[in-house]
């Protein structure tokens, strides 16, 4: 018989334990260890964490990302640290629902709406030494300009995407 992996009691939990956090978010991993060869998580985000904009240069497939609760912008940046690209993922002006990133490719992902969710998919073992490459053009996630840096990626988004912008009254 299968057990569930998460339950939506759990979902509302781990929003309520991230939201009581310096970072703003909380994973949960749904497999059972560093060494599967498939990892599995959810990340509760708040909008204003900051996850450093980083690649996954050491894996060979890709990650999977899809919204599970509110909304995300997956930004994808050049080289040099341009942002490129923005999608929505998740909320009812949602660009995709699932995205498939490329290895290689540098991105971040920011919470659009409170109480947000994020499943996450890649290939394993885990091995934090090789997990992340952190963009060498960004600041780290406690570096003194990590929220302005993060409140100009947002300005970015909504700037370019106005089906991004936080609800916004028009009244």
């Amino acid at each position: 018989m299968t057990k569930p992996h998460l339950t939506p009691s759990q979902v509302d939990a781990l929003i309520h334990q991230a939201r009581a956090l310096p970072r703003r978010r909380l994973h949960l991993n749904l497999h059972a260890g560093p060494d599967e060869p498939c990892q599995r998580l959810v990340n509760a985000m708040e909008p204003d964490s900051y996850i450093p904009p980083h690649r996954h240069a050491e894996q060979s497939t890709n990650e999977c990302l899809l919204a599970l609760r509110g909304a995300f912008a997956l930004i994808l940046f050049d080289a040099e640290g341009t942002p490129r690209q923005a999608l929505r993922l998740g909320g009812p002006a949602a660009d995709l629902e699932v995205v498939e990133l490329a290895p290689h490719v540098w991105h971040t992902v920011i919470a659009l709406e409170p109480g947000s969710v994020l499943f996450e998919a890649k290939s394993g073992p885990y091995r934090s030494d090789r997990a992340k490459v952190a963009a060498p053009w960004a600041p780290s996630e406690n570096h003194p300009e990590a929220e302005g840096y993060l409140a100009s990626l947002k300005a970015w988004v909504y700037e370019r995407f106005v089906k991004v912008a936080p609800h916004v009254s028009t009244t």
